[in-house]
């Protein structure tokens, strides 16, 4: 089983069942008692760990950073990394972007990626960077509208590195954050097959099998 840790809203429903360890983490960046029922009050998190706990070859790790608002600090997130890490983690899903870069955040990620940890956030298909997304090694994930469930793209620009279906089945989540779950799910399911693969052989594998190669061609 592949260890896939979440830092979003929580998770309930369906995939709380996949879930191994939960922690819930303040503004300032310390560590509570996890928060039960309910857990996700936005619905946020658990549309996507429904996504890939789907993969049926994981065990998810629930950080819970956000609230109703969906808002977090870059101290929140960097803990939760860490916590994720520190649980196991061979794939991080972080379906959010914060718009200024911040140093505890920024190491927090090295961190992560310096013990061979696959991280994957979400980026917007157009406009200005966000983070963790745009730091050195961070796989940069967003919704294409050409695949449908289960597919993915390899878009390779200077704006996103790939992408997967734009919706969840419960209609509450879409865009980037979907399509950021959908390529962590893929990974996941690659690192099944391959656990032994390094981050640029599974990303080799992930590019030859995507259904679509290269950015979305629009007339004008």
């Amino acid at each position: 089983m592949i260890r896939v840790g979440i830092a979003d809203s929580g998770v309930d429903g369906p995939a709380r069942a996949s879930v191994i360890a939960r922690a819930d983490f303040g503004r300032e960046g310390q560590q509570r008692e996890p928060q039960e029922a309910p857990r996700d009050r936005a619905g946020h998190g658990s549309a996507l760990a429904a996504l890939i706990a789907n993969t049926h070859a994981v065990e998810l790790l629930d950080a819970r950073i956000f609230d109703a608002e969906l808002r977090a600090s870059a101290a929140q997130t960097a803990a939760a990394i860490d916590w994720l890490v520190a649980q196991g983690a061979r794939i991080l899903n972080l379906s959010f972007g914060l718009h200024e870069d911040r140093e505890v955040l920024r190491e927090a990620c090295a961190q992560a990626l310096s013990r061979g940890v696959l991280l994957v956030a979400s980026t917007p298909a157009r406009g200005a960077a966000v983070f963790p997304a745009a730091y050195p090694g961070v796989i940069r994930a967003t919704g294409d509208a050409r695949c449908a469930p289960g597919e993915t793209s390899w878009l390779g620009t200077t704006q996103a590195d790939a992408g997967g279906a734009v919706r969840t089945p419960c209609g509450k989540v879409a865009g980037a954050s979907a399509g950021c779950a959908r390529v962590s799910a893929a990974l996941a399911s690659l690192m099944h097959r391959q656990p032994c693969a390094t981050r640029e052989e599974l990303l080799a594998v992930f590019r030859r099998e995507a259904r679509y190669q290269g950015p979305e061609r629009r007339l004008s």
